[in-house]
C-alpha cells in the first residue's frame, strides 16, 4: 500500500509524475476575453446590487403600496396565456435575455474556453459540483420531512455578476488564475441551474408547443449558421430578424410548460463560435446584447424580486427554510468548492497554478455563495405560498451579505486593510 503525497503547497514542487497543472493561464488571447467579462460582471454586478437596494427599500417605505401595485399588475394577451403580472414578466421574459447572455458564455467556453480541455477543466467543473450538492443537501437535511424540503435548489446557485463586482472591490489584486477560475466555475454553476430548472421546475409538458417552437429555432440557427457575416456586420439584422425568432421561441417553451428562460440558452447554444470567415458571431451578439441584459433585464427583476416586506417574515432567521438557505449558501458553497478542490488535487495528477493559494481558494469558495439572480427565480418557481417565498428572498439576499463578509476574511490582507484606513479623508 502506498503512501498517499500530503496536502499540495502552491509553489512547492510536485511529488507526483506528469501532474496537470490546472486553474492556470491558457493563453493571451484567453486571459484578455476573461479580463473583458470581469469587466463586464463587475459593472452588472453593481448595477443590480443598487437595483436590489432599492427595491428592498421601496418594499419597506410608505411607497410599499405603489410598488407592489406596479410588481402585481397584469397585463398581457391572454388567449396566448401571457397575461402575466409585471413580476412575471421580469422573472419569465426579461430574464431569457440574462440566460440567452448564460448560454452565449458556456458555449464559447465548451467550443475555445477554459471547458473545451480537460486539464484546465476538471477542477473548477467538480468544483462546481461540490458546490452545488453540499448546499442542496444542507437544506434538505434542515427541511427534511416538511412542505418546504422542495425549495433545495434555491441556495445552490451562484450570482457571478455579484461574486465579481464584489471580488472587485474585494481583492482586486487577486491572481488572475483564480478569477479565471471563479469564472469558470460559475458559468459550469449556471449549466446545472439551468438543467435543474429544466428537469425539476417543469410543470406539465404541451407537447404540440413544444413541437411549433422547433420551427423559429430552427430559422434561428439557419440563419446564424448561413449569414454570420452579414449578422456580424448589420447593426440592425439581429434585433430585426434574430430577436422577433428568440420571443416566439420563448412564448412557445412559455406555453409548453418548460420554464421560458430555458429558451434563451436553447437559442445561444445555437449562435456559431466560428463561423465562415472566423466569424465569432456569440461574442458579437454577446457585445451587442449584454447592455440589455445588465443594464435592463437583471435589475428590473433583481428591483422586484427584492421586494421584500420584512413583517411579512417574523420566523426569520429560524424559519426552516431561512435556516437552510443561509447554511446552504453562507457554509455548503465554501465546503463543497473547496473540499471538492482538495480531493481532486489530492487523488488525481491535477496541481494548482503556483499563484493560487488554499486561504485564497477558501475565500473564492465563500464568494460563490452570493447567490442572487438564479436563487431568487428558483424561490419563486419553488414556493407558490407567499409567506414561504418571502422568507426564502430574504434568506437569500441576508446569507449573500454573510458569505461576502466570510469571504473578505479570507481574500482581504490585513496589509490591505490597514492602509484603506489610513487613505486621507477627501472634503
Amino acid at each position: 500500500m502506498t503512501e498517499t503525497s500530503p496536502l499540495h503547497e502552491p509553489g512547492a514542487p510536485s511529488t507526483r509524475s506528469h501532474p496537470i497543472r490546472v486553474i492556470s493561464y491558457v493563453n493571451r488571447r484567453e486571459v484578455a476575453r476573461v479580463s473583458r467579462v470581469l469587466r463586464a460582471e463587475l459593472v452588472g454586478g453593481v448595477i443590480i446590487m443598487a437595483a436590489a437596494a432599492l427595491g428592498f427599500i421601496a418594499a419597506n417605505s410608505p411607497l410599499s403600496d405603489a410598488y407592489f401595485s406596479i410588481k402585481e399588475f397584469t397585463v398581457g394577451p391572454e388567449a396566448l396565456h401571457l397575461h402575466l403580472s409585471i413580476g412575471e414578466w421580469t422573472a419569465d421574459g426579461l430574464l431569457a435575455i440574462f440566460f440567452f447572455m448564460v448560454g452565449l458564455e458556456l458555449k464559447r467556453e465548451f467550443v475555445g474556453g477554459a471547458l473545451s480541455r480537460f486539464s484546465t477543466a476538471v477542477v473548477p467543473v467538480a468544483a462546481a459540483f461540490g458546490g452545488v450538492a453540499v448546499p442542496a443537501l444542507i437544506y434538505t437535511a434542515v427541511n427534511a420531512g416538511t412542505e418546504t424540503a422542495h425549495g433545495w435548489a434555491i441556495p445552490t446557485a451562484t450570482d457571478i455578476a455579484f461574486a465579481v463586482a464584489v471580488l472587485g472591490l474585494l481583492a482586486p489584486g487577486i491572481p488572475m488564475a483564480l478569477r479565471m477560475f471563479l469564472l469558470t466555475l460559475a458559468v459550469v454553476d449556471d449549466l446545472i441551474a439551468i438543467t435543474i430548472i429544466a428537469i425539476f421546475y417543469t410543470d406539465g409538458l404541451n407537447l404540440a408547443a413544444l413541437g411549433l417552437s422547433a420551427i423559429p429555432i430552427a430559422a434561428f440557427a439557419i440563419i446564424g449558421h448561413r449569414f454570420p457575416h452579414r449578422l456580424a456586420r448589420s447593426g440592425i439584422a439581429p434585433w430585426a430578424i434574430m430577436l422577433p425568432l428568440g420571443v416566439v421561441a420563448w412564448g412557445l417553451f412559455h406555453a409548453s410548460g418548460i420554464h421560458a428562460t430555458i429558451a434563451g440558452v436553447v437559442l445561444a447554444f445555437l449562435i456559431p463560435v466560428r463561423g465562415k470567415r472566423d466569424t465569432d458571431l456569440a461574442e458579437i451578439f454577446e457585445r451587442r446584447f449584454r447592455p440589455l441584459s445588465t443594464g435592463v433585464a437583471v435589475p428590473l427583476f433583481a428591483f422586484f424580486a427584492a421586494g421584500v416586506a420584512v413583517g411579512s417574515t417574523s420566523g426569520f432567521p429560524f424559519d426552516p427554510v431561512a435556516l437552510g438557505v443561509m447554511a446552504g449558501l453562507v457554509l455548503g458553497k465554501p465546503i463543497g468548492i473547496t473540499v471538492t478542490t482538495w480531493l481532486v488535487t489530492k487523488f488525481t495528477r491535477a496541481e494548482l497554478d503556483a499563484s493560487v493559494q488554499w486561504k485564497k481558494l477558501v475565500g473564492v469558495g465563500a464568494l460563490a455563495g452570493v447567490g442572487f439572480t438564479v436563487s431568487l427565480l428558483v424561490t419563486d418557481l419553488s414556493f407558490t405560498d407567499p409567506e414561504h417565498a418571502d422568507m426564502a428572498r430574504l434568506a437569500v439576499m441576508v446569507g449573500s451579505l454573510i458569505a461576502i463578509a466570510v469571504s473578505a476574511c479570507f481574500l482581504v490582507r490585513p496589509s490591505e486593510a490597514r492602509a484603506a484606513k489610513r487613505l486621507p479623508r477627501t472634503h
